[in-house]
């Protein structure tokens, strides 16, 4: 499996490297290139996920490491490491990429930038499959900002538009704010252990390295990080504002890379998580679920709604690892890849045909994404409807779909958490809350946009199905969001017994202590929880879709006239509680003031007070310098001497004539004179 590894880490930067110096000058843009890179690491991807199925191994686990920094007692060793969550993160990377990059060919046809953006979604694959192949904190840091770097440039990918390149920024400031948190983690579980590498962590932990409140700031700091990359409150207004890039690349932001990485981070150091810590985690992520679902509920940009969803998804799986329930938490992250990069893709599709369809008309002020400009698109875009609604149903937990199995596991284990600690009774609150909120605005998309009259009649004669190369990736990923993939080999589409469960194993230490007790504690409160929580998350699902239903398809309730009586809750939803501005007001704003402050301090006080008084003073004092290098030096020291010298050089020539006869006459008047002097 390592050589493979290594060729699914590092085909995709090939890829980008061949595209950014060549892409322009090969055929089609060199499209193909990035395509068939990321084909190869598909391919290579369900080899290993092949021998998984082989070994059926739920703790095989390799590693392979080698030295890269060795200066005295500072070491630091690089390397994957691979075990079965490995394993299936690999291929939901590489199948969701690759159907992305097919998708765009279509989508993205005609681009002015087509090759840089086949080169930019390859080093997105490279960092994302860095992330996962990481053996130690100090590699998936580098991949992690490199994820980073590479979300900026697709998000801000039309950067001639205000809103993409400020989005992009935004995206990038807002991330170094929790990566800042995830670095001091780092050194913290450096400092205390002396390596980076997780497995070496881990033991350190168990056998008492560092322990406490230490360990619980550690950890808290480190999931720091996937606050920011996983858009969890505060740090989630970022993800929003990235739809401002292709939408292509909002599918694989949201399924399968950026957001991504901050759970599958948590998961990858959830044995360091101390009890404490995981609380923590699970009041981040439950209170998310609930306050994105909100949000999205009054959306009206169709992928603004899925950004607020995939806000409330990632919270369900945060607060799933706070509450121990870690199998759970990747399983969803799976399932969840599979669906919401359907849902993305989808509404790219609905988007392309409104493109079309406006350009057809010679509309260019209407907006494509607006939901209340669609309407009754099932019967144009018929692929598009029926891969969506699969996808909606799956997201709603609806039985027989994968999103029910994942779903129905983080309500139970919420369920469960909360009858073993009756205090912390919110949680499930936050869970079922967010379920029915969920389904409810998920169908309200469906009915907005799929169903009803046409907003536009002009634009609904011009709408027509994407073509194959964008709706075959849909087919897809329709197809994996069902039930039957993650039961096989039972067939019960209420259990999550199957294979992912069998090879997927809890942790069997958290935070340095045996879970003996815990996971057992865990696993009898699950089999309680399990029964009520699927009959309530039906319950729950149902409504929420029977509301949508009767707010937005039969019309028989009016829903500006109940937005009107809840005015106040209305309005802070649809302007997402404010917390843009607030967040301008307090931060953006004094930040900005404090630094025009600085600037006129600097250019008022300090260039003009201390340089250019520093300026002034010495050019003073090199004038007088001059002067005295002028006259006293030169003119009295340096040209004084040499008058003298020149004054007896003077003298001196009158004597030194060089002339025999001269100095005869000069020794015998000497004579003359010295005689007259001893004659007296």
């Amino acid at each position: 499996m390592i050589p493979y590894a290594y060729l699914i880490l590092l085909l995709p930067l090939l890829a980008f490297v061949i595209q950014m110096f060549f892409g322009k000058r090969l055929p089609r843009q060199g499209d193909f290139v990035s395509v068939t890179a990321v084909l190869l690491t598909l391919a290579f991807a369900i080899a290993m996920l092949a021998m998984m199925f082989v070994l059926y191994d739920p703790h095989f686990s390799i590693e392979q490491k080698f030295s890269w920094i060795d200066i005295g007692e500072f070491k630091v060793t690089m390397g994957v490491y691979i075990d079965n969550m490995t394993l299936i993160m690999l291929f939901v990377v590489a199948l969701v990429s690759s159907l992305v990059h097919i998708y765009s060919i279509g989508y993205m046809k005609g681009d002015q930038r087509y090759s840089r953006y086949f080169g930019y979604l390859s080093l997105f694959t490279f960092a994302m499959n860095g992330v996962v192949l990481s053996a130690n904190f100090f590699s998936i840091f580098i991949f992690w900002e490199l994820v980073g770097v590479s979300s900026y440039l697709l998000i801000g990918f039309w950067f001639e538009k205000d809103s993409a390149s400020d989005a992009g920024k935004k995206a990038f400031l807002v991330n170094r704010i929790g990566d800042v948190g995830m670095l001091i983690g780092i050194m913290l579980a450096w400092r205390a252990i002396g390596t980076f590498n997780f497995q070496e962590i881990f033991h350190a932990i168990d056998n008492g390295s560092l322990t406490g409140s230490a360990l619980t700031v550690a950890g808290i700091m480190v999931f720091c990080g996937a606050i920011g990359k996983s858009a969890q409150f505060p740090l989630h207004v970022w993800l929003p504002d990235a739809m401002e890039g292709p939408t292509p690349v909002s599918a694989l932001i949201h399924a399968a890379t950026m957001v991504a990485a901050g759970v599958y981070m948590t998961a990858r150091i959830f044995p360091m998580l101390s009890a404490d810590a995981q609380l923590v985690i699970a009041y981040f992520g439950g209170f998310t679920a609930l306050f994105a679902a909100t949000i999205a509920m009054t959306q009206n940009d169709i992928k603004r709604v899925l950004a607020y969803s995939t806000v409330s998804q990632l919270g369900y799986m945060i607060m799933a690892l706070g509450v121990g329930h870690f199998v759970a938490a990747f399983f969803h992250l799976v399932t969840h890849a599979w669906f919401k990069a359907l849902l993305f893709l989808g509404s790219g599709s609905v988007i392309h045909a409104m493109h079309h369809a406006m350009d057809k008309v010679g509309d260019h002020e209407t907006d494509p994404q607006d939901m209340r400009n669609m309407g009754g698109l099932r019967k144009k875009m018929p692929a598009t409807y029926i891969t969506f609604l699969v996808a909606t149903l799956a997201i709603s937990g609806i039985p027989f779909t994968s999103g029910f199995l994942s779903k129905d596991a983080i309500l139970g284990g919420s369920l469960a958490y909360a009858m073993n600690h009756p205090q912390h009774f919110l949680l499930p609150v936050f869970g079922f809350g967010a379920a029915i909120i969920t389904a409810f605005y998920m169908f309200r998309q469906v009915f907005m946009t799929f169903f009803g009259q046409p907003a536009r009649q002009d634009l609904y004669e011009h709408i027509h199905e994407s073509p194959q190369v964008m709706t075959v990736p849909l087919g897809i990923l329709a197809t994996l969001s069902v039930f039957m993939f993650y039961t096989l080999p039972s067939l019960n589409p209420f259990t999550t017994e199957g294979w992912f469960s069998h090879l997927i194993q809890q942790p069997e230490t958290v935070a340095g202590e045996h879970t003996a007790t815990v996971l057992e504690h865990l696993t009898h409160a699950l089999h309680i929880a399990h029964v009520p929580s699927m009959i309530i998350s039906v319950i729950f699902a149902l409504t929420g879709i029977s509301l949508a239903y009767f707010f937005y398809f039969t019309k028989s309730w009016n829903a500006e006239k109940v937005a009107k009586k809840i005015s106040p809750l209305y309005k802070l939803s649809l302007n997402k509680y404010y917390i843009d501005e607030i967040y301008s007001k307090t931060i953006i704003q004094p930040f900005l003031g404090a630094c025009r402050a600085l600037a006129i301090f600097d250019m008022e006080m300090y260039d003009k007070v201390v340089i250019d008084g520093f300026a002034y003073t010495t050019r003073a004092i090199s004038r007088i310098a001059r002067w005295f290098d002028d006259v006293v030096v030169d003119g009295i020291l340096v040209n004084g001497v040499g008058r003298i010298v020149l004054m007896f050089s003077a003298i001196l020539r009158l004597f030194q004539t060089g002339r025999l006869q001269s100095y005869v006459m000069m020794m015998l008047f000497g004579i003359i004179i010295l005689f007259a002097i001893f004659m007296f």
